[in-house]
């Protein structure tokens, strides 16, 4: 035992024996932080430790990892908090000092990260900072679930909402937020085309909507909202502006030769077109169409009426057949894996629809009533003396749901001028309209601003008002607006009260609206969206296609939303013995006992699955199309479950793929390949970090599903991860990361906070994110603790006044 390691398991009990202090302030709600002061012994070996193990690479003159910690003071770390912060998350993941190094023992290292979290989180609790971020505008998914919440109306806000910038992993971040002039008008646009689906428009001119197949999907099966009795095709909700007569087109997938794909079908084909499940339509399918013909591979109806308002649309072909067919090949899942086989023999190859497009309408007849009309038009005025003060209740009403707070006069004054306008020209219904398309645009409901109010204190910190704290928690939990009982409690002012916060918060991750935990959280977190990115090589994979992707997607954020259900450990995601299957996703992962559509719980039947790292979305987005990555996979643990991401790669690094795929007249398998490839020094740097992470899945293919062999040889997932531990396989590498739960549950917590807060992550902000993780660690760090926890945490209740930079006449800040 050195001198440094002596002197630390000496005082180590000055560290672990301290009693956390209370710190609160008038204005802002109770909370506790340590507030331990360590002892000038550890100030010595503290500075003993940097000198011996740190600064040898980490000098003015090295500067490995970008860092140099030549001038750090171990004993006032707050002075350069992010880089005493990156510190602690290296040294808590055991990333730093690197294995094969000589290094103090981990006891030791747990101890110097122990002192600069204490001194920083004292001098957190002295000079308390909750952080701000400007305004917050709805994004996409929050725009969607708005607007149905408001006027229950599904929309596709991609037809015209632009995407949004991502920034720390989340697309709710205020400081990437930008309002062009382009996003200024896909806002008004968007408005216009709501107000009129959702009133209907007699006076619409018609116009053609455009839905698209997916050409990943598979068409074999029914699509869920189709009659039963049909395969492939789509089914959507489409709105009817009025009543009229529309056209359906529809266009079919083709060989690159021009030809219609599915000649050799032995069935003749039949589309059938159906609105809320009754047939409107039936067409013959002519497999001898061509992109040459006048008409192209296109069918279309004759005109058909259809009423006004959302409606079930499914265009589909009848089911001719059930069952494997006898073919000269093996059958796979995807049926649209080659389009060279189209029009070959001894292939079942089915016709495919590419896309259908709804024109209309024409001959308009009036606007129905409807569900979503009923829901606006709350009153219909008899007489003309009426329509003023029944428009007068009804916009009142739509602006209170939609601006989040109870309305003055202020607010609903303007809107019932564009009222005036809008009646003026075209009627009652035509006014409420142009004041719904008001409510829509107005900055009260596209974005979520947040006044200082009258209880700012002398340091610029004040609580955030109720009805901001309403939508803050509405948008975290939900995804979504306020409901009718969290806005009255937030208007009489009780919200802010801890015990009704915590009340609140558990009523509502007891609704179903939760689900956004997963849907919007938990996807982004485990950087889901990036599965739709990924397209497995047809030949290699035939069996993968859209849906299974999808219901890959789906197992994970029902996983998570099942954490949250039941309130279990957060280590669940690498330690369950369970999943959530439909039919698809259990025949791709060799389960027996599941059929359905429907997705349901089942318990694993051995240990090759575990948690996160045996769910397929995982194991596939971090893939390329035609092989593993262990460098993906590894860097995903590293970032997404770790919060240690390597760093990117210098510019003169030859590429993986230079690496070549055979040698000696075989296929080397991944691990070869990775082996020669990290062999130059500069990327070994790194690759010894991620690599064996990464290896310990090679179990798992492309697709996520079992191997044990690659490229004809077995598959070999030995290692030894960065720390020293020797890995085996999966099961070794969830141990190795169940070892580090101080880093497991900060990056989950730092992240949950993140998302809650709609702003990145300060260096200032870590306290607050081990503070939270405390207060859960005596239950075991069950995920809904973690939550309650980030509500009632100062940063989450709390803001601070922006400073504002003032610029003086040649226009530079001061």
């Amino acid at each position: 035992m050195n001198q440094v390691t002596a002197v630390f398991l000496a005082v180590g009990l000055l560290f672990f024996g301290a009693s956390p202090q209370e710190h609160a302030r008038s204005h802002e709600p109770a909370a506790s932080s340590v507030v331990t002061h360590a002892s000038p012994a550890a100030d010595d070996v503290a500075t003993a430790v940097i000198g011996e193990y740190c600064v040898r690479c980490h000098n003015d003159r090295r500067l490995r990892g970008n860092m140099s910690l030549e001038a750090f003071d171990p004993a006032a770390p707050e002075r350069d908090m992010e880089l005493a912060e990156r510190m602690i998350r290296k040294l808590r993941a055991g990333m730093m000092p690197p294995a094969g190094t000589d290094r103090p023992t981990e006891d030791t290292l747990a101890m110097f990260a122990s002192e600069l979290e204490q001194r920083l989180d004292g001098w957190a609790a002295r000079n308390p900072n909750p952080g701000s971020r400007p305004f917050q505008r709805l994004t996409r998914a929050e725009y969607v679930r708005s607007v149905e919440e408001l006027l229950g109306l599904s929309i596709e806000a991609d037809a015209y909402l632009p995407a949004e910038t991502m920034s720390g992993g989340f697309d709710n971040v205020a400081d990437v937020q930008t309002f062009s002039a382009t996003q200024l008008d896909a806002y008004l646009t968007a408005a216009a085309e709501v107000a009129r689906m959702a009133i209907g428009d007699p006076e619409a001119t018609p116009s053609e909507v455009t839905y698209e197949v997916s050409r990943y999907a598979e068409q074999r099966t029914r699509v869920p909202g189709a009659p039963f009795g049909t395969r492939g095709g789509l089914s959507v909700i489409h709105n009817f502006p009025a009543d009229g007569d529309y056209v359906f087109r529809m266009a079919f997938a083709h060989e690159s030769t021009g030809n219609f794909f599915g000649q050799t079908d032995p069935f003749e084909e039949q589309l059938e077109v159906s609105i809320d499940g009754a047939r409107v339509a039936l067409l013959d399918i002519d497999r001898w169409m061509h992109v040459q013909d006048p008409n192209g591979v296109n069918v279309k109806t004759d005109p058909v009426f259809v009423t006004a308002g959302p409606k079930r649309v499914s265009v589909a072909f009848i089911g001719r057949s059930e069952g494997p067919l006898e073919d000269l090949v093996s059958p796979h899942e995807w049926s649209l894996a080659d389009k060279k086989i189209g029009y070959s023999y001894g292939i079942t190859a089915i016709p495919h629809l590419q896309d259908a497009a709804i024109g209309g309408p024409y001959r308009i007849t009036g606007v129905s009533d409807h569900e979503i009309r009923r829901r606006v038009l709350t009153c219909r005025p008899s007489t003309p003396e009426g329509e003023l003060p029944c428009a007068r209740s009804i916009v009142e009403g739509l602006s209170e749901r939609a601006f989040r707070r109870p309305v003055t006069a202020a607010d609903v004054d303007p809107l019932m001028r564009l009222y005036a306008d809008g009646a003026a020209g075209g009627g009652f219904e035509a006014g409420i309209r142009l004041a719904l398309q008001g409510v829509l645009a107005s900055p009260d409901f596209l974005f979520r601003v947040e006044e200082p109010g009258s209880r700012v204190g002398p340091d610029g910190i004040y609580p955030i008002e109720d009805v901001d704290l309403a939508s803050r928690l509405s948008y975290f939990l939900w995804g979504g607006p306020p409901d009718e009982e969290l806005v009255r409690v937030a208007a009489d002012g009780r919200l802010s009260d801890d015990t009704e916060l915590r009340r609140q918060t558990a009523r509502m991750l007891d609704d179903a609206r939760s689900d956004a935990l997963g849907t919007r959280f938990a996807a982004q977190w485990l950087r889901l969206q990036d599965l739709d990115k990924i397209h497995p090589d047809a030949l290699a994979f035939p069996d993968f296609h859209a849906q299974l992707a999808e219901s890959m997607k789906r197992e994970t954020e029902l996983f998570f939303v099942d954490l949250v259900e039941e309130n279990r450990s957060l280590f669940e995601i690498l330690t369950a013995d369970y999943t959530f299957v439909d039919e698809r996703l259990a025949r791709h992962y060799g389960f027996t006992g599941v059929d359905g559509d429907h997705f349901r719980r089942v318990a694993y039947p051995d240990g090759t699955r575990r948690g996160l790292l045996g769910q397929g979305s995982i194991l596939t987005l971090t893939s390329h199309a035609n092989r593993t990555s262990p460098v993906l996979r590894g860097k995903w643990v590293m970032e997404v479950l770790l919060g240690s991401p390597p760093p990117p790669p210098p510019p003169d690094v030859p590429a993986f793929e230079d690496t070549g795929e055979a040698e000696d007249g075989r296929f080397l398998t991944v691990r070869e390949r990775m082996e020669m490839h990290r062999a130059n020094p500069t990327c070994n740097a790194c690759h010894r970090m991620m690599d064996p992470i990464g290896l310990a899945l090679e179990n798992f293919d492309v697709t996520g599903a079992w191997r044990i062999r690659d490229a004809g040889a077995p598959v070999d997932v030995s290692g030894e991860m960065y720390d020293g531990t020797p890995l085996t396989g999966a099961a070794d590498l969830r141990q190795a990361l169940l070892r580090r739960p101080d880093s497991l549950v900060r990056t989950f917590t730092e992240n949950l906070l993140a998302y809650a807060l709609g702003r990145r992550i300060e260096a200032y902000d870590m306290p607050a994110v081990r503070a939270i993780a405390r207060g859960a660690e005596k239950d075991g760090y069950r995920v809904r603790d973690l939550i309650f926890g980030v509500v009632s945490s100062p940063a989450f209740r709390m803001s601070r006044v922006q400073p504002i930079t003032a610029l003086d006449q040649g226009g530079a800040a001061h």
